[in-house]
């Protein structure tokens, strides 16, 4: 028998309203079947007969875009087979916007026991401009509220390299941000995806982006203001106070398997990558005729190897030679040795013979530096 995963990534599809950059499987929540959708999510949640979790993950879309009773639904139903006392973190993504009394009151009496908010940045332009649907107010309120409910372990999420943002924007940015009192940020450049509204504007010369040159400024400026406040860069973009690191990304960077619920959700099961139908009628109909899945790749040990190295060298941590001799069974020197070589000469990795990881100059060209363990 082959040991089940312990994490699962829970898709939560819709939005109040789509934002400028965003690539991800959503859709505009409006006459969208959410109770049809909610019902077969579960449906095929428990076809995998999960006891046991010690990570439950759900993201979207926003989750939060639900009413408080189909939240109540939803949560209820995915932990009500769960040995709780095993489950450590139960993480929902939230909108600042969305976050009724209501909708607090049925996290506060579930299993939630940590809350990741869309915040993005605190500027009421900025946020108009990137499509968002909440103020800086809403993101106060919305802190205050969780607070009060008894939640402390709050996340927020934060782009930097926006349209037209300064320097100055972003100090203000990581002051207010800090001034919340909470114990994790992650911290994003914005990337272009395709397919987005960001991307179709900077094709038409009507993005005027931060140059590379600030958008490094920028990562070094926040990075030396979130850690002389206590917080650890323990991966690429996240920052967390001791204790208070997101044990779910935790596992996707360390390689672990792990169930992908929902429309086009992607999971790792028994070494083989899944990804879910998207479109939510195409998911519904996958789920009432048990095929829900869009497409499967069984992995190759060198595609194992490499995904090994891409993901855990986002950690500050990195990744550990025996431990990856003893997994894959080979010496890590005769494979890698001349890549660790090269860039511990180039000062993006730091020189050290049982870790591999990297230096800031290195975090900050993240998966460039990753890119190169990819052997031809």
């Amino acid at each position: 028998m082959l040991k089940k995963p312990t994490s699962a990534y829970v898709h939560i599809p819709f939005c109040t309203q789509i934002c400028y950059y965003c690539d991800f499987s959503k859709v505009f929540i409006k006459n969208q079947p959410v109770d049809a959708y909610l019902q077969a999510l579960i449906r095929e949640f428990e076809s995998y007969e999960i006891s046991q979790l010690r990570t439950l993950y759900i993201g979207g879309g926003t989750p939060t875009a639900i009413s408080a009773e189909q939240l109540d639904f939803l949560l209820s139903h995915l932990t009500k087979n769960l040995n709780l006392s095993k489950l450590e973190e139960l993480t929902i993504e939230a909108n600042p916007g969305d976050l009724t009394p209501e909708k607090i009151a049925v996290l506060e009496k579930s299993s939630v026991n940590r809350v990741s908010l869309g915040v993005q940045t605190f500027n009421n332009r900025h946020l108009k401009q990137i499509g968002r649907g909440h103020n800086e107010a809403q993101i106060y309120e919305s802190v205050d509220r969780l607070k009060a409910a008894g939640f402390d372990n709050i996340s927020i999420d934060l782009i930097y390299a926006l349209p037209g943002q300064t320097m100055e924007d972003v100090r203000e940015n990581v002051a207010k941000a800090l001034a919340l009192d909470i114990p994790h940020l992650s911290l994003y450049s914005l990337i272009l995806e395709h397919h987005t509204v960001f991307m179709n504007k900077m094709r038409r010369g009507k993005l005027n982006l931060p140059t590379e040159d600030l958008e490094a400024e920028m990562f070094d400026y926040i990075i030396s203001e979130v850690e002389a406040q206590g917080f650890e860069h323990y991966e690429i973009s996240n920052f967390t106070k001791p204790g208070f690191e997101s044990r779910h990304n935790l596992m996707y960077w360390d390689n672990a398997e792990y169930y992908g619920v929902g429309a086009g959700a992607s999971g790792y099961l028994d070494g083989i990558r899944y990804r879910n139908r998207g479109p939510i009628q195409h998911y519904l109909k996958g789920v009432a005729e048990g095929n829900v899945r869009l497409s499967e790749e069984v992995l190759t040990k060198e595609e194992m190897m490499e995904e090994e190295l891409f993901l855990g060298l986002r950690k500050r941590t990195g990744v550990s030679i025996k431990h990856f001799e003893e997994k894959f069974g080979l010496s890590f020197s005769d494979r890698y040795g001349e890549v660790v070589a090269e860039l511990q000469e180039q000062g993006l990795l730091v020189p050290d013979k049982n870790i591999v990881r990297m230096t800031k100059k290195g975090l900050f060209l993240g998966d460039n530096v990753a890119e190169k363990f990819i052997l031809e």
